[in-house]
């Protein structure tokens, strides 16, 4: 987030209730446990290859899974209402019915988490003033460690497709971080850490605000958004040291604010939403550069005003975009043209829960997870693979602040 002007702003509540709690420790001095509990129109695992793509679609190579499955939520521990770890639960893959099973301790705001591509360890980011990243094993639920991020803030983490490095945004401090991580799944000394010195902060901001940190399909590059500086920066990664060197910069329109970038599965194109002035824009992208090409702003479908876009996710086919609406509730649903170059806004349908921070498909693509913030819920729709229509999957699951869904 990190609007001003007396608008409201996530990570400044946050940060601010995070400050005032006394004790407040890195995650890797807490142990680990588990507890057992039980539209409308528009106007115009174990194996790499079932596991979540970097963008937060499924992987192509994903096939259909059977029975009930996996599911991680995210949530803040240090605010009213939150709640005391990850949250784990399991989704009947055919209903879409979620139900608890426990959850992960130890850790402190894990609002963010990805998987590592071989699926036995999961990764939170501690999202605090010392900021920090930390590797949970699935197998037994261990928290295996933290490491700081070297920022304030961290809202985002992914984990780079060879396995070998995790990259985490730090949104306050507005910088990006590279941590190892090694053969069990731990993670080692962070290796790098950039902060967005240039160019100046955009309208309404006060400094960068790095929201996300993700590798391009080409897998030499790595991409950062940073909603305060109105811009996406391309790094290349080096893959046996860990750093990065900027190698281009992309530009939004002033105050447009990009939160999340998501790429078409051709890889040419990706879809970036712009949290604050409620837009979206169809990016090109060079894969011998890393270079993105940011296009014209778009509507999302939600009428005038801010609604505070939050993500996009694209069908594994790449016929159908999904966007979340925090302030209107909603999900837009596009039609995805011209072999990813151009979005065609369809419709919007109402979330069915309050302030939707993040939207996942389930591996095979079936279905979409919405969670949802200020209703601590989690909404589940059935995804129709022929027009891309939503259908809510029966009533939202309670969860305690919801900000992140990730099924497995």
């Amino acid at each position: 987030m990190g609007r001003t002007n007396g608008c409201w702003s996530r990570r400044r509540f946050v940060g601010a209730l995070a400050g005032a709690a006394s004790g407040l420790t890195a995650c890797a001095s807490s142990s680990g446990s588990s507890s057992e509990s039980a539209p409308r129109e528009a106007p115009a695992s174990s194996r790499a290859s079932s596991s979540p793509s970097p963008t937060g679609s499924p992987s192509r190579s994903a096939a259909a899974p059977t029975g009930p499955r996996p599911l991680y939520l995210g949530t803040y521990t240090t605010v009213e209402g939150g709640g005391p770890g990850i949250g784990v639960a399991r989704y009947d893959t055919g209903s879409g019915r979620i139900t608890g099973t426990g959850t992960i301790t130890g850790l402190t705001n894990p609002s963010y988490l990805a998987l590592h591509p071989d699926g036995r360890t999961l990764y939170a980011v501690a999202e605090h003033d010392a900021g920090a990243v930390t590797a949970v094993r699935l197998a037994d639920r261990k928290v295996l460690g933290s490491r700081s991020t070297g920022g304030a803030g961290p809202c985002h983490l992914s984990v780079h497709p060879g396995g070998r490095w995790l990259l985490s945004a730090n949104y306050t401090s507005g910088s990006v971080a590279v941590h190892p991580i090694d053969s069990s799944g731990a993670l080692g000394e962070r290796r790098e850490t950039v902060t967005h010195s240039r160019p100046a902060p955009g309208p309404g901001q006060d400094g960068p605000h790095a929201h996300q940190f993700l590798t391009a399909p080409d897998g030499g590059h790595v991409l950062a958004v940073d909603l305060g500086t109105d811009t996406v920066y391309s790094y290349r990664l080096n893959e046996r040291t860990g750093t990065l060197a900027e190698v281009a910069q992309a530009h939004t329109r002033p105050g447009a604010g990009p939160r999340h970038l998501t790429f078409h599965p051709g890889g040419r194109y990706a879809y970036l939403a712009n949290e604050s002035d409620n837009t979206v824009a169809v990016c090109a992208y060079d894969r011998r550069s890393g270079r993105l090409s940011v296009g014209a702003a778009q509507s999302t479908g939600t009428g005038p005003g801010t609604s505070y876009p939050a993500q996009f996710l694209v069908t594994v086919n790449g016929s159908f975009a999904y966007l979340a609406n925090r302030g209107d509730n909603s999900l837009t649903r596009y039609a995805v043209e011209a072999d990813g170059a151009r979005l065609r806004l369809l419709d919007t349908v109402p979330v069915h829960g309050d302030f939707p921070r993040h939207i996942a498909f389930s591996p095979d693509g079936s279905l979409l997870f919405a969670a949802n913030q200020r209703s601590s819920t989690v909404s589940v729709f059935h995804v129709n693979a022929r027009n891309g229509e939503l259908r809510l999957a029966g009533e939202p699951f309670a969860s305690p602040v919801a900000v992140c869904a990730l099924p497995l």
